[in-house]
């Protein structure tokens, strides 16, 4: 029956005077702890679950509905508050007893928390839905918003992002019921062993939950369904939708402030509010709600296994009276109950010292030991494309190759007309020389050429347009003239003999880049 405890008096608080104001409580505590902005790592301690029951009273004012009904029916006069934080203790107690909230107690740390129970949740739900414009669905959430997003890709309807924003919110709170259900049933499975201490009931009810009701669903989200394997399909989804033209992007824009006006502050973009949330709750579910699930699962079977393990343990010894003695003992009085006990401390309370032996207390040296690793390493065959591959790029590195070498002997063979030329009349014959003309000005650095000769380049300030090979380059001047003899004049002759004798040693120097364009 739905009316059994702890919630026999489920809607009570629903019925009083101030029912408006407990539903306004009720949908902020839901959004504060499962909508897209709730910190799914905390659970909320009585302080901070005070604090946002005040801050929902303190929202604007809802009707004080009359209390005819609590006067007909005889139940005490709900009273009236001082203050948002009277009225929220006493909104506290009423969701406490009603059933729609549960007070937790962590046994490590006594910290209590007061999450939703799964039927408050569910109501608080259909109580926050009234309100909204939002269709849930409850299947298949991860696939339908990825397959929403891939058709409004196609198609361009706003209805399939929205339909993608509804289906990321059922993500997570689908996860949030799995969990809430596995911990209640552990709850349920932990009540009934200590009220029948039958191992096996306890078994059987523990295979028939997990093979007829959590396994079907749990290999979904796992496996077809899983946020892990779907997640990049939707982010890739997501960065489509944002490189999409202008003119797609203004026309859904424009849908959704007439669909859904309410969606989001008016200054945001509602097309970019809605995809960073869908981001945002597949990182939440991939990253925090996923593991949170396995964590639950694995304490769930864990506690299972200890509780049958421990029964079918106590059910093998016939021999062993505790669970008659420890009936017993419940039907005694204090009195008899605090003398049984004293009479079976005493019994117990011997007393036995012994001397121990130092010859028998040694440190262990733990000894080291050297790892050989003897795995034999396995002779790679190289793909024969591959090593055509590497060899074509060998020989285009070399083809391109520009050295200095060359580049001075294509500069010097040019200057055997004079001691000055200009790069209008370089020639090129070969492929060598259109190489070296492509870095012509860099001849500037080779000025360890000899300790007698350097090379001096200036730029003329005009450009070559009519050349065979380039589209157009800067014209510069080359010369090659005596060192430290800068104000030399150009008409000074150099000999072909004296170029020969200096035509020794590269230089090492850093290449500056020739102005042209192919």
């Amino acid at each position: 029956m739905f009316f059994s405890e702890p919630r026999r008096h489920f809607f009570k608080p629903l019925t009083g005077k101030y029912r408006e104001q407990v539903v306004q409580c009720l949908c902020l505590l839901y959004q504060r702890q499962y909508s897209s902005t709730a910190d799914y790592g905390q659970a909320l301690s009585r302080e901070q679950l005070l604090e946002i029951l005040t801050e929902a009273l303190a929202r604007p004012q809802v009707e004080v509905l009359d209390d005819e009904l609590t006067i007909l029916s005889g139940d005490e006069v709900e009273p009236r508050f001082k203050n948002h934080r009277e009225q929220a203790s006493w909104v506290l107690k009423q969701l406490l007893e009603g059933g729609w909230l549960e007070r937790q107690v962590d046994t490590a740390t006594l910290h209590s928390s007061f999450p939703f129970t799964r039927l408050g949740r569910v109501f608080a739900l259909a109580l926050l839905e009234a309100d909204t414009r939002q269709i849930r669905t409850r299947h298949r959430n991860t696939r339908n918003t990825l397959n929403a997003l891939e058709a409004l890709l196609s198609r361009g309807e706003v209805y399939d992002l929205l339909d993608a924003y509804e289906y990321s919110e059922r993500i997570i709170t689908d996860f949030t019921d799995v969990i809430a259900e596995l911990d209640e049933r552990k709850r349920e499975l932990i009540r009934e062993v200590e009220s029948q201490q039958l191992a096996q009931q306890a078994a059987e009810q523990f295979f028939e939950f997990m093979e007829k009701r959590f396994q079907p669903d749990i290999a979904v989200r796992l496996s077809a369904d899983s946020v892990e394997k779907h997640r990049e399909d939707i982010s890739r989804a997501v960065a489509r939708i944002r490189r999409k033209p202008k003119v797609f992007k203004q026309d859904i824009e424009r849908s959704l402030r007439r669909t859904v006006p309410d969606l989001c502050a008016e200054e945001q973009s509602y097309l970019w509010f809605i995809l960073d949330t869908i981001e945002q709750r597949m990182r939440n579910a991939a990253e925090i709600m996923l593991p949170a699930l396995r964590s639950a699962l694995h304490s769930f079977t864990r506690r299972a296994d200890i509780i049958i393990r421990q029964l079918s343990y106590i059910n093998s010894r016939h021999n062993n009276d505790l669970l008659a003695l420890c009936a017993e003992l419940s039907d005694l009085n204090d009195e008899q109950y605090g003398a049984r006990l004293d009479g079976a401390s005493d019994s117990m309370a011997s007393l036995k010292i012994n001397l121990v032996d130092p010859q028998h207390i040694k440190l262990q040296e733990r000894q080291s030991r050297l790892w050989v690793d003897n795995v034999l390493a396995t002779a790679q065959v190289v793909d024969q494309e591959a090593q055509r591959e590497l060899m074509i790029r060998q020989l285009l590195d070399q083809a391109f190759m520009v050295n200095n070498s060359h580049l001075k002997d294509y500069v010097l063979h040019a200057l055997r007309g004079g001691q000055r030329i200009s790069t209008r009349a370089l020639t090129i014959d070969s492929a060598e020389e259109l190489l070296a003309m492509a870095h012509v000005i860099e001849v500037g650095a080779l000025n360890n050429l000899s300790s007698e000769l350097v090379f001096r380049v200036e730029a003329t300030g005009r450009q070559v347009i009519d050349s065979e090979y380039y589209a157009n380059y800067d014209e510069f001047t080359i010369e090659l003239l005596p060192k430290n003899t800068d104000d030399a004049s150009p008409g000074e002759a150099i000999s072909d003999d004296q170029l020969g004798d200096n035509r020794v040693g590269e230089a090492n120097s850093l290449p500056s880049e020739n102005n042209s364009s192919l």
